[in-house]
């Protein structure tokens, strides 16, 4: 998800300030265990959004303080806002640093496929573990949208788990394989016909 999106969402329930919008940020996701933003991102995107006319910003005097700068949506934001409604959301599936590692450490003398799929493996049983144990915290009563991202959290981590072990198993047929190489494309001027 884009911060902008969500930034667009929170000001569209009402104008506010920068810190304000991040601790609802943070609030959304379920804290910053989950989603850590920091307040430059926020401003940065406050001002880009600012820039493409998205959200307008004023400064209110404070006693004793700086100004407070309030953003707040305007019709053209909200209309980016609808739109992202009104579209999927597309998934990073085959963008994986993980599967990137892992073939790498099949080509490169002294790395070792095994130990990398062993430390991924314990890195997801620790998250599966941390994850649960929110889960476990969370009052269904009033939680129940988090409880519902920390259930799909749950199962990716548990597929990926089922993934290393089918990679894991099937490995040294891996190994047998040649590395995908580049096309070879012929360089220069093409040749006249």
């Amino acid at each position: 998800m884009s911060v902008r999106f969500a930034i667009l969402g929170l000001l569209a329930q009402r104008p506010r300030h920068g810190y304000e919008l991040r601790a609802a940020f943070e609030a959304l996701v379920g804290g910053e265990e989950n989603w850590d933003v920091k307040p430059a991102q926020i401003y940065t995107t406050l001002d880009r959004l600012e820039e493409s006319g998205l959200v307008t910003e004023e400064a209110v005097e404070q006693e004793g303080g700086p100004e407070k700068r309030i953003y707040a949506i305007t019709p053209a934001g909200r209309a980016e806002l609808e739109s992202w409604f009104a579209t999927s959301v597309g998934s990073e599936h085959q963008r994986d640093e993980f599967f990137v590692k892992l073939m790498l450490s099949l080509a490169v003398d002294g790395a070792n496929p095994y130990k990398v799929i062993q430390t991924q493996r314990a890195a997801l049983y620790q998250r599966l573990h941390d994850v649960t144990l929110q889960r476990q915290r969370a009052d269904p009563q009033t939680e129940l949208a988090h409880i519902l991202l920390l259930d799909k959290t749950v199962m990716h981590l548990e597929a990926d788990l089922r993934w290393l072990d089918m990679v894991e198993a099937r490995l040294d047929e891996v190994r047998r394989q040649p590395l995908p190489q580049p096309e070879v494309k012929p360089r220069g001027r093409p040749r006249r016909r």
